[in-house]
């Protein structure tokens, strides 16, 4: 059986039996005792919830029928008989307000969003912005009373190892916590250009999508997002947009409903400095400009070598692209390149970023 990662089986309500049993925790150094979690489970939960979503299943027309004098007839009978299918998720509130973050493929098109607390209250909620490239989305529910909310951290000071907190809403099954350890950072999964993830062996399963991961603090350092399963269920392996991508994204949603980032119109690969070890990174290699772009009217050229952008170091066509994209379009940048071996700097306006750009 093959390995998948699944995003969209996380809001799914599936069943999927358990015939194991969870291995014990590794025993702990004489003298030391794991983390006890019931304070910490009790403060954050009431934040936590849990999202119902329905959408429309349109029947296509048989394309043998498309063009044909049958075709107004079966628009006709097929008019308001959508099918609606349901789906589940989770989420969490950042503002008393009733702001809500949640996955963008927990949401996907759905029609009718309800939003469930620990204590049953029940809230109709209605989609403030979602942004495809983080899977993120920000929600809004108006509440009669200030709703309990949580506050992010910095995932960037996380270190592997460190104890987290997943809350969420798995098989439809309502507020539940599981706890593991930071098992990476800084993971590609193949989900897109800003794949930045964090990896958990904290257990999350069909229905946690959306859900936060917490630090010992109760702050949220990440947004649990996919899993790396044979089976649709936890593996042990977990992954999550972490906070410190996620806050700027969220910041953009809540103050205009959509997301904007720099573009500079380049195709670009990581460099390696010659004679240096395999895999030694050494700046970013441009390899082609898009015409018209602002780097080809800002006069940068396929060969050129990125070494920094407004004089921070980058080591990798990752890093360049993330850079690049976390400034506002309009925005002048300073870009410090390598061309024929000498160094130079070349100032470049940031465009804004096409939803499919071609580089």
């Amino acid at each position: 059986m093959s390995h998948a990662l699944s995003r969209r089986a996380f809001a799914g309500l599936a069943l999927v039996p358990l015939l194991g049993c969870a291995a014990p925790p590794a025993r702990a150094q004489r003298g030391a005792a794991l983390p006890d979690f019931a304070d910490l489970a009790e403060r954050v939960l009431p934040a936590v919830v849990s999202i119902a979503v329905t959408s429309e299943a349109r029947t296509e027309i048989p394309a043998e029928l498309r063009g044909t004098p049958f075709e107004r007839y079966f628009r006709d009978r097929l008019r308001g008989r959508g099918q609606q299918v349901m789906g589940a998720g989770s989420g969490f509130v950042i503002d008393p307000s009733g702001l809500l973050v949640t996955n963008n493929h927990v949401i996907g098109n759905a029609s009718r969003m309800q939003v469930t607390f620990q204590n049953g209250e029940e809230y109709p909620a209605r989609l403030v912005g979602m942004d495809e490239l983080t899977d993120l989305a920000l929600l809004r529910i108006e509440a009669r009373n200030p709703l309990p909310a949580v506050g992010w951290g910095n995932s960037g000071a996380l270190r592997v190892g460190n104890w987290v907190l997943a809350a969420g809403n798995p098989f439809g099954l309502g507020g539940s916590i599981t706890s593991g350890i930071v098992s990476a950072r800084g993971r590609e999964i193949g989900a897109g250009p800003f794949d930045d993830f964090i990896q958990t062996d904290a257990p999350i399963n069909p229905g946690n999508s959306g859900g936060p991961l917490f630090n010992m603090a109760g702050e949220v350092i990440g947004i649990n997002t996919a899993i790396y399963s044979p089976s649709g269920a936890s593996a042990g392996i977990g992954f999550a947009v972490p906070s410190d991508l996620a806050r700027g994204v969220i910041e953009q949603l809540r103050a205009t409903g959509r997301v904007e980032r720099g573009w500079l119109g380049v195709s670009v690969q990581d460099a390696a400095e010659p004679g240096a070890a395999r895999g030694a990174a050494a700046g970013v290699l441009v390899a082609g400009v898009e015409r018209g772009s602002p780097a080809a009217r800002a006069g940068l050229r396929q060969g050129d070598q990125v070494v920094a952008i407004n004089g921070d170091r980058v080591e990798t066509s990752r890093a360049l692209v993330r850079g690049i994209a976390a400034i506002a379009p309009g925005q002048t940048v300073r870009l410090s390149i390598l061309r024929n071996g000498r160094p130079t700097e070349v100032p470049v306006q940031v465009g804004r970023r096409p939803a499919q750009p071609p580089g």
